[in-house]
């Protein structure tokens, strides 16, 4: 059987970090929802996608296809229904549909006619931006207990202080000396290869990704998840890191996430909490305007590319874009637009051929080459934003 991930009703909600990737591609938990659904699936996956995405996320039809709505996490009972359905089923959780069997080339455009499967057990569903990290305790959970499940942790230095082991796995390769893991509310989760620096205290639900690092002195607060090739330091609070971005210094991050090859500046920090304790309005790129979360905690929502420099301090409940550079004095507003440069006094328009400048060299430092593919996608957002910009 192929499979096939597609992107689903709540695309436009998972903006800014949709605009440079398929939904699938978003990390929650210490996997990302493709890689969780491979792993259960024991299957390569594709993608149906925005099409100025499809060139780097391409599909692949087969003649039979089942078709996964990449909002909903996977777990063992849901995904033993998706690999027994068969022609004219769907899955459905409520009123969404999570997987259906297509042709190839059949164009579903409905369910009418379709049998209708009723999933009524747990499930995690990624609607918003903030549910990144709202639901990534449960979903590190998920992923630990699926990555280590009959294997052995690496010895536990003996110089570690660790309060529920049992709850720690270490990877081959990792490295951690004089810190303290404490798993009594989550499990803790070390990747190959992955650095924890001396002095550092980490409360788990905790994951940190293949070759990633905290820094020396740090305090970390799950459910937190620092994905591949990141840096974090100072304090973090439930925060998600996708990958290859940096907050390697002091300063605090709480609520928050970050996309890929984004850099907080020395003491960055961001608001969590409204003076007023009142529930915090995000900026919603389907409504253009502030909609409500629900939460009393949200911090910073960053896209891909965005940078900010020393000192930064963010409002509770801040967007930024894609390709934004951050600087000076004072608070930002609260919705940056993708490709802006400035600060509180003013932004103007960071031009496309300065920031691929930028992520070339940013890339080329971890080994990671800048593609035309990537140079496409970048440029298809910079028109896209326009509208949010005061050129």
């Amino acid at each position: 059987m192929n499979y096939i991930l597609f992107d689903g009703p709540y695309r436009n909600n998972l903006l800014p970090f949709t605009y440079t990737r398929p939904v699938a591609d978003i990390r929650v938990g210490i996997l990302t929802i493709r890689q969780k659904w491979e792993s259960y699936l024991e299957y390569t996956t594709t993608t149906v996608t925005e099409d100025y995405l499809a060139d780097k996320y391409p599909m692949v039809e087969m003649e039979d296809n089942i078709m996964i709505n990449a909002s909903f996490l996977p777990n063992m009972e849901v995904s033993e229904l998706v690999k027994g359905l068969k022609h004219n089923q769907a899955l459905f959780n409520g009123e969404d549909v999570i997987a259906f069997f297509a042709k190839e080339g059949e164009e579903v455009k409905d369910f009418s006619n379709f049998e209708a499967i009723d999933f009524n057990g747990e499930i995690i569903k990624i609607e918003h931006t903030w549910d990144i990290f709202s639901k990534n305790g449960d979903a590190i959970s998920e992923d630990f207990n699926l990555i280590t499940k009959g294997r052995q942790s690496q010895p536990i230095p003996t110089t570690l202080n660790t309060i529920k082991p049992e709850n720690i796995f270490i990877e081959k390769g990792a490295k951690l000396e004089y810190v303290t893991l404490n798993a009594s509310s989550g499990p803790i989760y070390i990747g190959k290869d992955a650095e924890v620096m001396e002095a550092s205290v980490i409360r788990g639900p905790f994951a940190l990704c293949q070759n990633a690092t905290v820094k020396l002195a740090s305090k970390i607060y799950g459910p937190t998840t620092v994905g591949p090739y990141s840096k974090v330091g100072g304090e973090v609070n439930n925060s998600v890191l996708f990958g290859y971005s940096n907050k390697g210094h002091d300063g605090f991050l709480g609520n928050s996430v970050l996309g890929e090859w984004c850099n907080l500046g020395a003491d960055t920090n961001n608001s969590n909490l409204k003076n007023n304790y009142a529930e915090v309005r995000l900026w919603d790129y389907k409504t253009e305007g502030f909609a409500k979360t629900g939460l009393q905690f949200c911090g910073l929502m960053m896209g891909d590319h965005s940078k900010c420099g020393i000192n930064t301090m963010f409002n509770t409940g801040t967007v930024v874009g894609v390709s934004s550079n951050i600087f000076g004095s004072g608070f930002p507003r609260n919705f940056v637009p993708s490709f802006s440069w400035g600060g509180s006094k003013g932004f103007v328009t960071y031009k496309t051929n300065k920031a691929f400048e930028v992520a070339e060299v940013v890339m080329a430092r971890r080994g990671e080459k800048f593609t035309n593919k990537d140079k496409a996608i970048l440029v298809h957002v910079f028109e896209q934003t326009k509208q949010y910009r005061r050129e």
